[in-house]
């Protein structure tokens, strides 16, 4: 039988095999930057009433009847002018009623520029949300070819991502 074994070896087919190896390394590192989200108020007048005539003066004719309000023909950085309304109780000695509300609106704002990282805001009626950005600091990420990462923090507002992946395939 062993003296059969070397025969064995020449009858058998060879065997081929594809080997394919891939290393890729990636690296990332990110400074967040500075933002300003604001909503601007907008100018709202309202009236109501009972047992009340209203009335708008302008110049020197009084008109009965009417609402003054806003005045959107007319605006100043944004903000339309007011139209007094003057009001008068209709039956003397009866109950009346008057509720009136004026909300001015904001003006609108100048550019905002960020300095060092952080935006001067406008005084505004609406709600502001403020994102002051990183500082990059001592930030630096190396990515060596062997798949290690080394990663020196930031300031606020940073990160660093290091990433390597490595496939072998065998067919």
């Amino acid at each position: 039988m062993k003296k059969l074994l070397p025969f064995l070896f020449l009858f058998s087919a060879p065997v081929y095999a594809d080997i394919k190896q891939e290393f890729v390394t990636s690296a990332q590192i990110t400074v967040d930057m500075p933002y300003v989200v604001t909503n601007k108020v907008g100018t709202t007048y309202s009236l109501s009433g009972n047992n009340i005539t209203p009335s708008v003066t302008v110049g020197d004719s009084t008109t009965s009847g009417k609402i003054g309000g806003i005045n959107v023909g007319s605006l100043t950085n944004g903000v339309p002018a007011m139209i007094q309304t003057d009001t008068s109780v209709t039956t003397s000695g009866s109950a009346f009623s008057k509720t009136e509300s004026v909300i001015m609106g904001d003006a609108t704002p100048s550019t905002v520029t960020p300095s060092s990282g952080i935006a001067a805001l406008p005084v505004l009626s609406g709600q502001t949300t403020i994102g002051s950005g990183g500082t990059a600091g001592t930030l630096a990420l190396t990515s060596l070819s062997s798949g290690v990462h080394t990663c020196s923090a930031g300031g606020s507002g940073t990160s660093c991502i290091g990433s390597t992946k490595v496939t072998i395939t065998i067919d």
